[in-house]
């Protein structure tokens, strides 16, 4: 009887030491993940740190060595004066047309070519779709000497068409793939309960499913925006004209032939990337919930 009170004591004992050490071994899993989470992190933020620190320096302050992190004294007048010196509110406004345009283009465009892939049945679409998904393998630098050509013939050089035309047609298939994606996870049967009320395909569109994609149209948006606003290589080909240059050619010109301006580049480039920060912090719910819902089904 005492054997079976010492054997019924000792498994709880047993039970709980082993439960003990999974729970340190939990710990210490989760200590050693955070710490090397916040030792990238740390160096991930360096760079940004540096910019900061060196947009508040002096020019001769910017490469000394040690660097100094803290600037001394802390000019506060170089995001002014960054500002200021070239006509960045003119490049604000080109950059504006050049990034909502083309947002309102994709958002239209891509997301009726989606809905024709994902809810239309018409002889030859899935052969259409993979094509469409091949466009994605080719690099943009096959396609731009035939672009260029085909937009100085047009009389488009050195105008904002080049730039805000072609997200009207679909162009980005990476918007096509995820808004169909989306569609694919919306019910069939919906539409058919649509049609015997009367509606029409547009009808589907745009009063039944237009409702239901606001996160995927969201990170569509998202996507795009970051791209236009971000975008250099085709501003630098066919924009020429300083009136018509956007922030990230604006960017370009503290850099002059016999020298650059650090601490006013890092400003006006700290101003410049304020916008898609402040965007993806108070849009990232929709970001992240609209890239979910497009991948729940293939």
């Amino acid at each position: 009887m005492s054997e079976m009170n010492t054997t019924t004591v000792a498994r709880p004992v047993a039970k709980s030491g082993l439960l003990s050490s999974r729970r340190r071994a939990t710990s210490l899993k989760l200590t050693v993940t955070y710490l090397a989470l916040l030792i990238g992190g740390i160096f991930v933020c360096l760079p940004f740190v540096w910019m900061i620190s060196t947009s508040l320096k002096d020019e001769g302050s910017v490469f000394i060595f040690p660097p100094n992190w803290i600037p001394n004294p802390i000019l506060w007048s170089n995001y002014s004066q960054a500002l200021t010196v070239l006509p960045f509110a003119l490049f604000l406004r080109n950059t504006l047309i050049t990034t909502l345009v083309p947002i309102i283009g994709v958002l239209i465009s891509c997301s009726l070519t989606a809905y024709s892939f994902s809810r239309l049945r018409w002889p030859g679409r899935d052969i259409c779709f993979v094509l469409v998904l091949a466009t994605m393998m080719l690099p943009g630098q096959v396609t731009m000497i035939p672009k260029f050509i085909l937009f100085r013939y047009l009389g488009w050089i050195d105008t904002f068409f080049p730039l805000i035309a072609p997200p009207w047609f679909a162009v980005g298939a990476f918007n096509v793939f995820l808004l169909r994606q989306f569609f694919l996870t919306v019910p069939l049967e919906m539409d058919d309960a649509a049609k015997l009320d009367g509606a029409n395909y547009l009808d589907i569109y745009a009063r039944l499913l237009l409702p239901l994609m606001k996160p995927a149209l969201a990170a569509v948006a998202i996507f795009t925006f970051q791209f236009h606003w971000n975008d250099f290589l085709e501003p630098l080909i066919y924009l020429h004209s300083q009136s018509n240059f956007t922030l990230a050619l604006g960017l370009r010109s503290f850099q002059g032939e016999y020298g650059t301006d650090w601490n006013l580049l890092m400003a006006a480039s700290l101003a410049v990337m304020t916008p898609p920060l402040l965007l993806f912090f108070f849009a990232q719910r929709y970001f992240i919930q609209g890239v979910v819902f497009t991948g729940v089904k293939g």
